[in-house]
């Protein structure tokens, strides 16, 4: 009784969501994006003592719009943040990130003002990889966890979700450790800083002396705010003090 008895031999039943997430998580193309030591480790993993081809991962393309997976393999400086957000949105979607070591993750040990603390500043990640470097096991382990996150992501509820996660693409605008007035407000780009860790990704500022919607992405790494020049001038003195 049933279906199964009306269909004809060599009807294979299943659904499309696992035979499509089968094929993607199958043959995902990493785009070559190494920054730092991690990448070292990187390339050891898809070489031929770990052989990353066993998973369909042989293939790192130096094309992103060819890659649905990007392995940010160590720090992300302000100055390389836009690049990278240009590459990610150049990518085929569906498209997944790996943050691969701790610099990737968090800042590492550069916690300072150059590099951004956390690439999901910049671009949504989907994995997280400790480790300095992690070992190339690792990296293997975490793309199969990659793989079991990508077996049971269903196709058609979550396009829309997937498309707001993954915002506009992000402005290359100007970095500025400056503080700027109200009156003449300008971009202040400094990860961790109480004064702008709260401040909405999207806000009207002026720029150049022209007014300019600054709409970034979710997590975006440019922050905006603009402060009261007493505020600005009490800043630069304590910073000048050494306090």
């Amino acid at each position: 009784m049933g279906l199964e008895e009306k269909l004809p031999n060599g009807i294979l039943l299943t659904s499309v969501e696992k035979l499509v997430n089968w094929t993607r998580r199958a043959s995902l193309w990493p785009a070559t994006f190494g920054l730092a030591c991690c990448a070292i480790e990187m390339m050891t993993t898809g070489a031929t003592r770990y052989d990353l081809g066993r998973f369909g991962m042989e293939v790192f393309r130096p094309s992103p719009r060819q890659a649905d997976l990007m392995i940010v393999a160590g720090r992300v400086t302000n100055k390389m943040a836009p690049v990278l957000r240009q590459i990610y949105d150049q990518m085929a979607e569906p498209r997944w990130v790996l943050a691969m070591g701790v610099c990737a993750s968090s800042g590492g040990m550069f916690n300072n003002y150059a590099v951004v603390q956390g690439v999901d500043h910049v671009v949504p990640v989907d994995m997280y990889l400790p480790g300095c470097p992690p070992r190339p096991e690792m990296l293997m382990d975490a793309i199969l966890k990659l793989h079991d996150k990508i077996s049971d992501e269903p196709l058609g509820p979550t396009r829309a979700k997937l498309k707001a996660d993954s915002g506009e693409r992000t402005p290359l605008l100007p970095s500025s450790v400056r503080y700027a007035t109200k009156k003449n407000a300008d971009l202040f780009q400094g990860p961790r800083d109480p004064r702008t860790a709260d401040t909405p990704a999207h806000e009207l500022v002026k720029l150049h002396g022209k007014d300019k919607n600054a709409e970034l992405a979710p997590g975006g790494v440019l922050r905006t705010r603009a402060i009261e020049s007493s505020e600005a001038e009490k800043d630069s003195a304590e910073r000048g003090s050494g306090e």
